[in-house]
């Protein structure tokens, strides 16, 4: 039997972008996702959402940043996803 060496760039870990809602956990955001699908009978497109945990390490996320965030190891109970980089910051009003 052969085995395949797994290398850093063959392991694709999921990425996904998202509105941070909530900072108020130290070094943890809540980031919501959208994703559009269509409904199998009707056709018509729906969103969907999600609420994920992120961790960030810095705290340098603030409520309504665009953020891309990565599934990692899990880290605690609720936490599975780690924040990779602010895409967006939010607008001051």
């Amino acid at each position: 039997m052969s085995e395949t060496n797994k290398t850093a760039t063959d392991k694709a870990s999921r990425m996904v972008s998202g509105r941070v809602i909530s900072n108020r956990m130290q070094k943890t955001v809540t980031v919501q996702v959208e994703r559009r699908i269509q409904h199998p009978l009707y056709g018509k497109f729906v969103t969907r959402r999600s609420k994920l945990h992120a961790h960030d390490e810095n705290g340098a996320c603030k409520p309504g940043d665009k953020v891309l965030i990565e599934a990692c190891r899990p880290i605690s109970k609720t936490k599975s996803w780690r924040v990779v980089r602010v895409l967006e910051p939010a607008r001051d009003v």
